[in-house]
């Protein structure tokens, strides 16, 4: 297994290349002054760089090595890193090589970001809050999911978006102990809320991101998350479950609520009905919302005291 040792985050003007990376996207072959070239977008877990090949002038040969990359491919590839309008990038030419890896022949991890905790200890901690929960129609509930080992391992490495919030394998994860945890605070604000129905609610509202997300050298849309989302899709797990442990009929209306109304405005046919379901709609927003501000200023390249997001307006960074 070729392992990376050049992070683009860490690349400088001149650095020699020879490493691997995933394709992000092509450009097709065109003529420059001494022959032709083609460009790829590249990847890993750090960043993405442009990358140019600067070919001969026989157009074919530059087509079939253009022809035998696709997008997704982690090529191993050869060059020096240069600069073009303050920019990096990297630029290769025919002396260089160009390799296309098999999938065992890397490690997912170097092109996939990853969640900067534990997955193990935040896994305890999650089984804590489950353990905490003192009603045994909803615990029944929450066991039936989170002590199933393959629900479990899928949980625990899943992302909870592609690029919003948690855009990371352990994501999911990430998102949901940091909803319950901010849950647990509402309950301690306001005590008179069910606590129990709060964790069951914070636990399960994003279980269709396990369906709704394809983890391979990046984060994309399953067919059925394209088409259907991932409320729909909880929602079908949700019923498939109560169903088997055959859940009482009040609870279960609870518990679809709670998971149809998380999105509240931003993408829910319905809104939260009752305080427990809107606790959980904004514990969601919360995290979500946090940790997506915190992650544009922690990867904000410039010099500048701003920076500018649709979502937020101006951002500032010091």
């Amino acid at each position: 297994m070729i392992r990376k040792n050049q992070f683009i985050q860490d690349l400088k003007k001149d650095d020699i290349i020879n490493d691997i990376f995933v394709v992000k996207f092509k450009k097709p072959v065109e003529p420059y002054k001494n022959g032709y070239k083609f460009e790829l977008r590249l990847g890993d877990s750090t960043k993405e760089i442009m990358y140019k090949f600067w070919g001969s002038q026989n157009e074919d040969a530059v087509k079939i090595i253009y022809e035998s990359i696709n997008k997704n491919d982690v090529v191993l590839i050869q060059g020096r890193v240069s600069e073009w309008r303050d920019v990096l990038e990297i630029a290769a030419n025919d002396q260089h090589t160009i390799k296309i890896l098999s999938p065992g022949e890397y490690d997912v991890s170097d092109f996939v970001r990853k969640t900067k905790y534990d997955i193990e200890q935040m896994w305890v901690a999650l089984m804590q809050y489950l353990d905490s929960v003192t009603d045994s129609e909803i615990k029944k509930v929450l066991e039936h999911f989170f002590k199933n080992s393959e629900f479990a391992e899928r949980f625990k490495i899943s992302p909870a978006a592609m690029y919003i919030h948690h855009g990371w394998i352990g994501g999911l994860l990430e998102h949901t102990l940091s909803v319950v945890k901010i849950i647990d605070g509402i309950h301690k604000v306001h005590p008179t809320l069910n606590r129990d129905l709060m964790i069951a609610g914070a636990m399960i509202h994003d279980i269709g991101k396990l369906d709704e997300f394809e983890v391979t050298t990046n984060i994309r849309p399953s067919k059925r998350g394209m088409l259907v989302g991932h409320v729909t899709i909880g929602i079908d797990m949700l019923e498939r479950s109560m169903d088997k442990i055959e859940t009482p009929e009040d609870l279960r209306l609870k518990l679809i609520h709670m998971l149809l109304t998380h999105m509240g405005e931003y993408g829910s046919s319905k809104t939260p009905s009752f305080p427990e379901a809107l606790a959980v709609f904004y514990a969601d927003q919360t995290d979500a919302r946090i940790t997506q501000i915190k992650t544009l200023v922690e990867g904000a390249n410039t010099e500048d005291d701003s920076i500018y997001h649709k979502d937020f307006g101006n951002v500032f960074l010091e």
